[in-house]
């Protein structure tokens, strides 16, 4: 368990939270994913002693398997770590913990054993604050309802992924329900009524995040997602910004549902409509 830079993920008393990762990689196969870098560079040889990986335990043995290829040669492949799994356990002091921000935790890949195991550890520990985030909203019911000390998260870069996340909640019953516009890539479209039925859905939700897609500036002008954004540096890095009016739709509808908004600060202060700051001045870094 580490301490995160992640903006968002605090502790209950406001201080910078962990990251903890019984579990690693995704097979989701996001083009700007920053986890399947650093696990394909600095991460790579640690990772890649691990051998305890998704669907592993039949065809390990097998050196002729295709699965052997992936866990010989791809450290991203699902991963186990027995070794991490009580260090959560060991921290009594209040804490808010993002869990498996190098993997994802309800890919249909994931053997539920894994999952089960780090459910238990959750409800074992309602001192902390878990912070859950995914991109395969469809498995989330099956854990429903979940423990009172889960903040339950869908990623979505655009309208489609939206709509799918936002339906996929209406079956799950968490304590604080969020969704995460992290990279924004596209407009999200609330002001369709036709999808969002006058934005009912999102007031079933809690909290919106809202971030840019940061790389390398040829990473970034080397994908088309980020085409149509605004290249900006930040720090030793670039961001592709959104465009103004994609912020500013997320902000207006959350504004109109009464719910708390994060825009993280990858996004460029100069490029943001002016219902991103509040009342002294300050982009708005709410939290539920």
């Amino acid at each position: 368990m580490n301490k995160t830079p992640i903006e968002w993920a605090l502790n209950p008393d406001g201080s910078q939270g962990y990251t903890w990762n019984p579990i690693t990689g995704c097979l989701n196969g996001c083009a700007y994913c920053y986890a399947r870098k650093l696990a394909n560079t600095r991460l790579k040889e640690r990772y890649l002693a691990n051998t305890n990986v998704a669907d592993a335990t039949r065809r390990l043995h097998d050196p002729n398997s295709s699965l052997w290829d992936r866990v010989t040669t791809d450290p991203f492949y699902p991963r186990f770590w027995k070794s991490r799994f009580w260090d959560v356990c060991a921290k009594q002091k209040p804490s808010g913990i993002f869990v498996c921000d190098m993997g994802e935790l309800f890919g249909d890949w994931i053997p539920f054993e894994w999952q089960d195991r780090i459910f238990d550890i959750i409800k074992t520990c309602p001192q902390h604050r878990f912070y859950l985030l995914t991109k395969q909203p469809q498995n989330l019911a099956k854990f429903s309802p979940f423990p009172d000390n889960c903040w339950v998260g869908v990623t979505a870069t655009n309208h489609l992924q939206a709509i799918k996340g936002m339906n996929y909640f209406k079956d799950v019953q968490a304590k604080i329900k969020f969704m995460s516009f992290e990279p924004l890539l596209a407009d999200i479209g609330f002001s369709d009524t036709r999808w969002f039925k006058a934005n009912q859905i999102i007031k079933s939700l809690d909290w919106l995040i809202i971030g840019a897609l940061t790389g390398t500036k040829q990473e970034l002008l080397s994908l088309k997602a980020a085409a149509s954004l605004t290249l900006m540096p930040y720090g030793k890095k670039w961001t592709a910004q959104p465009k103004i009016e994609w912020v500013q739709e997320i902000v207006q509808a959350a504004d109109k549902a009464g719910i708390p908004v994060f825009l993280k600060k990858n996004l460029n202060s100069e490029n943001l409509p002016t219902n991103a700051f509040g009342k002294e001045g300050l982009v708005r870094r709410e939290m539920p």
